[in-house]
């Protein structure tokens, strides 16, 4: 009974948002099995209920930080146009929204070094780059580029979005605090796309 209530309690969410926390704050390798506990307030072997052991805790984030981009980037694209505004520049805004508003998550997706934790993000990070390609491709106009330009473009934005994310995530600045100049960024960026006339 008293386990069952332990394990009611301790959600999986909370473990998940307590150990993200401390990756980011303390370190991967710093952190065990019974820091996170400590720091729930719970032992550590509340946490063995839904997560066998570190490694697995940290795939758990990698993944649902990933599905939550995902979701973030496919509903900017339900959204309808409102002319300020290209589908491609509503995506790199999301995607920087989403860097400025989850600095914890970005960090773990995107800017770790850590050979071990790259091999739990790599593949992840490579099925966020080709979803955000695809996206990038569907409105460009096929006839204005080479199948070349057609596969750099996406990657050289995905870039450019990201290097803007990082030195601001680096400022501690939030996305309200830089969103004019996060305009100005995806515009430049835009500015010589070629898109379908329809798209513009």
């Amino acid at each position: 009974m008293a386990r069952r209530a332990v394990e009611q309690e301790l959600s999986r969410e909370r473990i998940l948002e307590a150990a993200r926390h401390l990756f980011i704050t303390k370190g991967y390798r710093a952190i065990s099995m019974r820091s996170i506990g400590q720091h729930l307030g719970y032992s550590h072997g509340s946490l063995y209920y839904h997560f066998k052991e570190k490694a697995e805790l940290f795939y758990a984030i990698v993944i649902e930080d990933f599905g939550y981009l995902s979701s973030c980037l496919n509903s900017v694209m339900s959204l309808p146009e409102t002319g300020e505004f290209t589908r491609t520049e509503m995506l790199l805004l999301e995607f920087i929204r989403f860097g400025l508003e989850h600095p914890h998550q970005y960090e773990i997706m995107f800017m770790t070094r850590d050979e071990e934790l790259l091999a739990y993000c790599r593949s992840e990070q490579g099925r966020c780059l080709e979803q955000f390609a695809s996206i990038v491709r569907g409105h460009l106009d096929d006839n204005m580029h080479t199948d070349e330009s057609l596969k750099s473009i996406p990657l050289s934005l995905f870039l450019s979005a990201h290097g803007f994310i990082s030195y601001y995530i680096q400022e501690k600045a939030s996305f309200e605090e830089v969103r004019p100049a996060a305009m100005v960024h995806v515009r430049i960026l835009c500015k010589n796309l070629h898109l379908p006339a329809s798209r513009r």
